[in-house]
């Protein structure tokens, strides 16, 4: 007899897997930061992204794939933070240090404000890989594998993307 896997995709079925899970993921990225807010945000972040995949998560694999997606942002978050603690030491013993004028930090906040219109202005396909790529930092292929869609297509989505936030900003990204 084939039983039918619980769809994580029903609110209810999704609740108890909330209910039953939160505080084990909490705790588990609780002892890798040390910090229970960065904890408890990075468990809810995870349980977002199961909710946005919950039609590709069948019910067994929730725990575990909720589990990887708060151990990944966990260490992307890290990662990001030695790059800009990389950074700051760099600017920093800079001699050319040019950071702290107030003409440098309005252009980059005007930059800052540009780039994040142009990349509201995409396509919501484009700009989900665009995000996907250079947010999260995956690959085409981890994409691809997210979205449903080939390689192929991922990199064209890119291509664009690129060309459209080019002809926006006009600089290279």
């Amino acid at each position: 007899m084939v039983t039918k896997s619980k769809s994580v995709c029903n609110e209810k079925v999704f609740k108890i897997i909330f209910d039953g899970y939160y505080e084990v993921i909490r705790n588990f990225t609780y002892y890798k930061c040390g910090d229970i807010q960065q904890a408890e945000d990075l468990t809810q972040d995870a349980f977002v992204k199961l909710w946005e995949n919950c039609s590709k998560v069948i019910f067994e694999k929730a725990k575990s794939f909720v589990m990887k997606v708060a151990q990944n942002l966990f260490y992307n978050e890290s990662h990001h933070k030695k790059v800009i603690l990389k950074y700051n030491q760099e600017v920093a013993s800079s001699p050319l240090s040019f950071s702290n004028s107030p003409e440098f930090l309005m252009e980059e906040k005007e930059f800052m404000i540009k780039l994040q219109q142009s990349i509201s202005s995409l396509s919501s396909k484009q700009r989900e890989v665009f995000l996907l790529s250079r947010k999260d930092k995956k690959t085409y292929r981890e994409i691809a594998e997210i979205i449903g869609i080939t390689q192929k297509a991922v990199e064209r989505r890119m291509h664009l993307a690129l060309m459209e936030l080019r002809k926006k900003i006009g600089e290279k990204i």
